[in-house]
């Protein structure tokens, strides 16, 4: 892959591009807690599980629309997801006026396919992992001519996420480390593309699921591995397999990828709500999980930023 898959300069485009049609998340200290983390350092929490349809991937999705080339869209759009992104791309395709259909597999969030049908999409179950969905998306797209999103894989769409980075450096721009949960790895590559161009001294460190350690394992092996069986179940941070052209953003520029129990985000979801009052899923929760960890990468750090990346109501019940 050449380094322009997506540069500094496509994410700055994509900010301006998409501005009016996204919100400016807010930060929050974590701070004032019954229970204090093991190691009294300043983390402040970016909570963009309060961006359009609960996630980063409103950024990315409406870049990739706003990117299409003309007449690409006429006959709709389609996706597989976990969640977030289906719900992006729901909402873009409503903006679009066009109809979309979401692929989604059997562990999805309920919740989440009803907010995507309230978007008016049309919405498909197949599979019980994101791979087998996206065949199925992809063999739609083909015969109905329906537009294609791909989730991680899009210059556009890493574009789109990338902005957060931006976003963070404005109202953060003393950090000098943050956590990322890792899905297809998407929202890291964007992210890591955007903080080291503006402070390579930056520390990013990826968040993946112990059931399905995507980025983890190739990184480990030097090349792109296909997983051979995803255990976790956390459908918006489950993917057998990531893109070479990701990758290569990965290996440049993300510094560490650590691993967390479906059990830990559970529980720091509980925590998010608890002591925040922040409505977080498991993906939105993965970095205070490893936060909570007491990571040595972290040791000497002054000031670390945990991107809450998804909204849900998984901590919010007994």
């Amino acid at each position: 892959m050449t380094s322009s898959f997506t540069t500094i300069g496509d994410i700055e485009a994509a900010r301006q591009r998409i501005a009016p049609h996204i919100r400016r998340t807010p930060v929050m200290a974590l701070g004032q807690l019954q229970s204090p983390l093991a190691r009294p350092t300043q983390v402040t929490l970016k909570l963009e599980c309060l961006q359009v349809t609960g996630s980063f991937k409103a950024r990315g999705a409406m870049n990739r629309l706003l990117g299409a080339a003309p007449g690409e869209i006429a006959h709709g759009i389609t996706t597989a997801s976990g969640g977030n992104h289906g719900l992006a791309v729901a909402r873009t395709a409503f903006a679009a006026n066009v109809p979309a259909t979401i692929f989604v597999p059997a562990n999805v969030s309920p919740a989440k396919v009803a907010k995507m049908k309230a978007w008016n999409a049309k919405v498909e179950v197949v599979g019980d992992e994101w791979s087998q969905s996206n065949q199925a998306a992809l063999d739609h797209a083909a015969k109905t001519g329906q537009a294609y999103f791909h989730p991680f894989a899009d210059p556009l769409v890493v574009a789109g996420q990338g902005t957060l980075g931006l976003e963070i450096m404005d109202e953060l721009p003393d950090i000098d480390a943050i956590l990322i949960a890792i899905g297809g790895g998407g929202l890291i590559s964007g992210l890591a593309t955007a903080l080291k161009a503006r402070r390579p001294a930056i520390r990013v460190i990826g968040v993946e699921p112990i059931g399905s350690p995507t980025l983890k394992a190739s990184l480990d092996q030097g090349q792109v591995v296909t997983l051979a069986e995803v255990t976790s179940r956390v459908p918006t941070m489950s993917c057998r397999r990531t893109d070479e052209r990701i990758f290569d953003i990965v290996r440049r520029n993300v510094d560490d990828i650590v691993l967390v129990s479906d059990e830990e985000m559970a529980e720091a979801s509980r925590f998010l709500w608890f002591e925040m009052g922040i409505a977080a899923d498991l993906s939105g929760a993965a970095s205070v999980a490893a936060l909570r960890r007491d990571l040595p990468q972290l040791a000497d750090r002054r000031h670390i930023c945990a991107l809450v990346c998804g909204a849900g109501a998984e901590g919010t019940g007994p």
